[in-house]
Protein backbone atom coordinates (compact mmCIF):
# COMPACT_ATOMS: atom_id res chain seq x y z
CA UNK A 1 0.00 0.00 0.00
CA UNK A 2 2.05 2.93 -1.28
CA UNK A 3 1.94 6.12 1.03
CA UNK A 4 0.77 4.45 3.88
CA UNK A 5 2.83 6.22 6.35
CA UNK A 6 2.28 9.61 4.73
CA UNK A 7 2.73 12.11 7.86
CA UNK A 8 4.94 9.55 10.30
CA UNK A 9 8.38 9.63 11.09
CA UNK A 10 11.04 6.29 10.73
CA UNK A 11 14.19 5.74 12.60
CA UNK A 12 16.08 3.15 11.12
CA UNK A 13 19.93 1.40 13.33
CA UNK A 14 22.35 -0.18 11.46
CA UNK A 15 20.92 1.66 7.94
CA UNK A 16 24.11 1.65 5.95
CA UNK A 17 23.64 -1.18 3.79
CA UNK A 18 21.58 -4.50 3.92
CA UNK A 19 18.56 -5.11 5.54
CA UNK A 20 18.86 -1.50 6.74
CA UNK A 21 18.90 0.24 4.39
CA UNK A 22 16.56 -1.64 2.20
CA UNK A 23 14.31 -1.39 5.11
CA UNK A 24 14.92 2.88 5.20
CA UNK A 25 13.84 2.99 0.97
CA UNK A 26 10.88 0.92 1.74
CA UNK A 27 9.97 3.34 4.70
CA UNK A 28 10.23 6.43 3.00
CA UNK A 29 8.88 4.56 -0.36
CA UNK A 30 5.53 4.60 1.88
CA UNK A 31 5.56 8.21 2.73
CA UNK A 32 7.99 8.38 6.36
CA UNK A 33 10.37 10.65 6.74
CA UNK A 34 13.51 8.68 7.87
CA UNK A 35 16.33 9.00 10.41
CA UNK A 36 19.14 6.68 9.03
CA UNK A 37 21.45 5.72 11.63
CA UNK A 38 24.98 4.33 11.71
CA UNK A 39 28.14 3.79 13.86
CA UNK A 40 31.07 2.48 11.53
CA UNK A 41 30.28 3.33 7.97
CA UNK A 42 29.37 6.27 8.25
CA UNK A 43 29.85 6.83 4.24
CA UNK A 44 27.39 3.90 3.77
CA UNK A 45 24.48 5.96 5.59
CA UNK A 46 25.41 8.88 3.92
CA UNK A 47 24.48 7.00 0.85
CA UNK A 48 21.46 5.75 2.38
CA UNK A 49 20.05 8.99 3.01
CA UNK A 50 21.70 10.15 -0.42
CA UNK A 51 19.42 7.08 -2.23
CA UNK A 52 16.16 8.22 -0.58
CA UNK A 53 16.70 11.46 -1.33
CA UNK A 54 17.17 10.58 -5.10
CA UNK A 55 13.97 8.57 -5.22
CA UNK A 56 11.98 11.70 -3.84
CA UNK A 57 11.88 11.12 0.28
CA UNK A 58 13.00 12.81 3.09
CA UNK A 59 15.59 11.43 5.32
CA UNK A 60 18.53 12.62 7.34
CA UNK A 61 22.01 10.65 8.81
CA UNK A 62 23.30 10.61 12.56
CA UNK A 63 26.19 9.06 13.84
CA UNK A 64 25.19 6.97 16.59
CA UNK A 65 27.03 4.23 18.75
CA UNK A 66 24.17 2.20 19.78
CA UNK A 67 25.79 0.99 23.19
CA UNK A 68 26.41 4.90 23.95
CA UNK A 69 23.25 6.01 26.06
CA UNK A 70 23.92 9.75 25.93
CA UNK A 71 24.29 8.83 21.82
CA UNK A 72 20.80 7.11 21.44
CA UNK A 73 19.06 9.73 23.65
CA UNK A 74 20.68 12.47 21.33
CA UNK A 75 19.86 10.53 18.19
CA UNK A 76 15.96 10.26 19.43
CA UNK A 77 16.55 13.95 20.13
CA UNK A 78 17.63 14.71 16.97
CA UNK A 79 14.59 12.68 15.32
CA UNK A 80 12.04 14.73 16.95
CA UNK A 81 14.46 18.31 16.72
CA UNK A 82 13.58 17.45 13.29
CA UNK A 83 10.72 16.33 12.45
CA UNK A 84 8.42 16.79 15.41
CA UNK A 85 7.54 12.57 16.39
CA UNK A 86 8.76 9.11 16.28
CA UNK A 87 6.43 6.57 15.17
CA UNK A 88 8.19 3.38 13.70
CA UNK A 89 11.21 2.07 15.27
CA UNK A 90 13.51 -0.54 13.07
CA UNK A 91 16.40 -1.26 16.28
CA UNK A 92 18.80 -3.39 13.42
CA UNK A 93 22.55 -2.14 14.46
CA UNK A 94 24.56 -5.70 15.41
CA UNK A 95 27.96 -6.73 15.60
CA UNK A 96 29.64 -9.99 15.43
CA UNK A 97 32.31 -11.41 17.95
CA UNK A 98 35.11 -8.60 17.05
CA UNK A 99 32.88 -6.13 15.63
CA UNK A 100 32.73 -7.33 11.91
CA UNK A 101 33.36 -11.10 11.24
CA UNK A 102 31.24 -13.51 13.47
CA UNK A 103 32.90 -16.29 15.28
CA UNK A 104 32.92 -19.07 15.78
CA UNK A 105 33.38 -20.26 19.67
CA UNK A 106 31.68 -22.58 22.22
CA UNK A 107 31.23 -20.96 24.63
CA UNK A 108 33.13 -21.63 27.33
CA UNK A 109 36.10 -20.82 24.88
CA UNK A 110 34.59 -17.67 23.57
CA UNK A 111 37.06 -14.70 24.28
CA UNK A 112 35.01 -12.43 27.26
CA UNK A 113 36.25 -9.31 25.74
CA UNK A 114 34.32 -10.64 22.46
CA UNK A 115 30.92 -11.69 24.79
CA UNK A 116 30.88 -8.04 26.20
CA UNK A 117 31.36 -6.53 22.76
CA UNK A 118 28.38 -8.20 21.07
CA UNK A 119 26.19 -7.98 23.97
CA UNK A 120 26.66 -3.98 24.41
CA UNK A 121 25.84 -3.66 20.85
CA UNK A 122 23.18 -6.09 19.79
CA UNK A 123 21.41 -6.26 23.51
CA UNK A 124 22.42 -4.01 25.60
CA UNK A 125 22.08 -1.46 22.40
CA UNK A 126 18.84 -3.08 21.48
CA UNK A 127 17.85 -1.60 24.30
CA UNK A 128 18.54 1.53 25.30
CA UNK A 129 17.34 2.02 21.55
CA UNK A 130 13.95 1.39 22.78
CA UNK A 131 13.99 2.78 25.71
CA UNK A 132 14.60 5.90 24.60
CA UNK A 133 11.81 5.85 21.71
CA UNK A 134 9.18 4.61 24.10
CA UNK A 135 9.43 7.61 26.06
CA UNK A 136 8.69 9.83 22.90
CA UNK A 137 6.40 7.39 21.53
CA UNK A 138 4.63 7.45 25.12
CA UNK A 139 3.73 11.18 24.85
CA UNK A 140 2.35 10.00 21.41
CA UNK A 141 0.34 7.41 22.91
CA UNK A 142 1.24 5.61 19.37
CA UNK A 143 4.19 3.44 17.98
CA UNK A 144 6.08 0.30 16.96
CA UNK A 145 9.39 -0.91 17.29
CA UNK A 146 11.01 -4.05 15.27
CA UNK A 147 13.87 -5.45 16.54
CA UNK A 148 16.60 -7.68 14.23
CA UNK A 149 17.09 -10.97 15.89
CA UNK A 150 18.24 -13.88 14.53
CA UNK A 151 16.39 -17.76 13.78
CA UNK A 152 19.10 -19.08 14.60
CA UNK A 153 19.14 -17.75 17.73
CA UNK A 154 15.44 -19.07 18.45
CA UNK A 155 17.21 -22.71 17.88
CA UNK A 156 20.14 -21.96 19.79
CA UNK A 157 22.59 -22.40 16.95
CA UNK A 158 25.82 -23.84 18.50
CA UNK A 159 28.97 -22.26 18.06
CA UNK A 160 27.45 -18.52 17.58
CA UNK A 161 28.00 -18.01 21.35
CA UNK A 162 27.69 -14.49 22.08
CA UNK A 163 25.81 -13.74 18.53
CA UNK A 164 23.29 -16.22 19.10
CA UNK A 165 22.89 -15.51 22.84
CA UNK A 166 22.32 -11.88 22.45
CA UNK A 167 19.75 -12.21 19.53
CA UNK A 168 18.01 -14.96 21.94
CA UNK A 169 18.12 -12.25 24.77
CA UNK A 170 16.14 -10.47 22.42
CA UNK A 171 13.42 -12.50 22.32
CA UNK A 172 12.74 -11.74 25.92
CA UNK A 173 13.12 -8.18 25.69
CA UNK A 174 10.28 -7.79 22.86
CA UNK A 175 7.75 -9.63 25.06
CA UNK A 176 8.21 -8.07 28.24
CA UNK A 177 8.53 -4.34 26.31
CA UNK A 178 5.45 -5.94 24.61
CA UNK A 179 3.57 -6.51 28.05
CA UNK A 180 4.49 -3.59 29.58
CA UNK A 181 3.69 -0.83 26.78
CA UNK A 182 0.80 -2.11 25.21
CA UNK A 183 -1.48 0.01 26.64
CA UNK A 184 0.65 3.00 26.07
CA UNK A 185 -0.57 2.23 22.30
CA UNK A 186 3.39 1.17 21.58
CA UNK A 187 4.02 -2.48 19.98
CA UNK A 188 7.70 -4.34 19.80
CA UNK A 189 8.01 -7.44 17.51
CA UNK A 190 10.87 -8.54 16.59
CA UNK A 191 12.15 -10.33 12.57
CA UNK A 192 14.44 -13.17 13.16
CA UNK A 193 15.84 -13.64 9.88
CA UNK A 194 18.04 -16.56 8.33
CA UNK A 195 20.61 -16.20 6.05
CA UNK A 196 20.51 -13.38 3.97
CA UNK A 197 22.58 -12.15 1.14
CA UNK A 198 23.86 -8.71 0.55
CA UNK A 199 24.25 -8.76 4.19
CA UNK A 200 27.53 -7.70 6.61
CA UNK A 201 26.18 -10.94 8.57
CA UNK A 202 26.25 -13.06 5.34
CA UNK A 203 29.45 -11.86 4.25
CA UNK A 204 31.29 -12.18 7.31
CA UNK A 205 29.99 -15.63 8.38
CA UNK A 206 31.25 -17.18 4.84
CA UNK A 207 34.44 -15.53 5.08
CA UNK A 208 35.08 -17.11 8.38
CA UNK A 209 33.26 -20.70 7.53
CA UNK A 210 32.26 -20.66 3.55
CA UNK A 211 31.50 -24.16 4.12
CA UNK A 212 28.16 -23.11 6.46
CA UNK A 213 26.49 -21.14 3.91
CA UNK A 214 26.73 -23.86 1.50
CA UNK A 215 24.84 -26.40 4.40
CA UNK A 216 22.90 -23.88 5.12
CA UNK A 217 21.19 -23.47 1.29
CA UNK A 218 20.88 -26.77 1.39
CA UNK A 219 18.22 -27.57 4.34
CA UNK A 220 16.06 -24.36 3.55
CA UNK A 221 13.24 -26.13 2.14
CA UNK A 222 12.30 -22.95 -0.35
CA UNK A 223 15.95 -23.48 -1.90
CA UNK A 224 17.38 -19.72 -1.60
CA UNK A 225 18.82 -17.62 0.32
CA UNK A 226 16.58 -14.38 2.11
CA UNK A 227 16.94 -11.32 0.49
CA UNK A 228 17.22 -7.93 2.54
CA UNK A 229 13.78 -6.69 0.81
CA UNK A 230 12.21 -10.10 2.35
CA UNK A 231 13.29 -8.44 5.55
CA UNK A 232 12.19 -4.79 5.04
CA UNK A 233 8.81 -6.00 3.42
CA UNK A 234 8.14 -7.65 7.04
CA UNK A 235 9.20 -4.81 9.42
CA UNK A 236 6.86 -2.46 7.11
CA UNK A 237 3.80 -4.60 7.81
CA UNK A 238 4.78 -5.35 11.82
CA UNK A 239 4.53 -1.35 11.59
CA UNK A 240 1.52 -0.86 9.32
CA UNK A 241 -2.44 -1.11 10.48
CA UNK A 242 -2.16 -3.94 8.92
CA UNK A 243 -0.34 -5.90 11.83
CA UNK A 244 -2.50 -3.87 14.48
CA UNK A 245 -3.02 -6.23 17.09
CA UNK A 246 0.61 -8.14 16.87
CA UNK A 247 2.50 -7.24 19.52
CA UNK A 248 5.37 -9.56 21.50
CA UNK A 249 5.88 -11.81 18.29
CA UNK A 250 9.15 -13.46 17.13
CA UNK A 251 8.95 -13.50 13.36
CA UNK A 252 11.07 -16.50 11.46
CA UNK A 253 11.84 -14.91 8.49
CA UNK A 254 13.93 -18.46 6.83
CA UNK A 255 12.39 -19.97 3.70
CA UNK A 256 10.85 -23.01 5.91
CA UNK A 257 14.21 -23.73 7.95
CA UNK A 258 12.70 -24.25 11.44
CA UNK A 259 9.91 -26.06 9.90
Amino acid sequence: MANQFTGKVALVTGASSGIGRVTAQFFAREGAKVVVAADKNIKGGQETVGLIKASGGEAFFIKCDVSKSAEVKNMVEQCVKTYGRLDYAFNNAGVGGDGKRLLIYDLINLPEEDWHRVIDVNLSGAYLCMKYEIIQMMKQKYGAIVFTGSVGALRGAPGLGAYSASKHGLVGLTRTAAREFAPYGIRVNMICPGLTENTLLFENLTSTTPEHAVESLKAIPMGRLGKPEDMAKAVIWLCSDASSYITGHALPLEGGWIA
